[in-house]
């Protein structure tokens, strides 16, 4: 998702819901794909909107795609981490 004019995110990612029937059907919000071009994207807290946050230096790439768990909150803050 994108900001749109005026500031606005099509979607609000805060809105979506950590699964459909808890734990065995869980929503995951996707940060970086499977063997993707190591880019790091973030849910920007005051925008609600995903933005690119930051190209990765290490020519590593992710076996499984890397994302996070809505509406959760992990210890440092931030939502569950994921790998699916």
């Amino acid at each position: 998702m994108s900001v749109q004019p005026g500031g606005q995110c099509p979607m609000s990612y805060s809105k979506i819901p950590a699964g459909k029937d808890l734990p065995n059907d869980i929503y995951v919000a996707i940060e970086i794909p499977a063997n993707h071009a190591p880019i790091k994207y973030e849910i920007d807290k005051d925008s609600d909107c995903l933005f690119v946050d930051r190209f990765m230096a290490t020519p590593m790439f992710y076996p499984a795609n890397y994302g996070f768990i809505p509406n959760t909150l992990a210890d440092d803050g931030d939502p569950l981490d994921v790998l699916v």
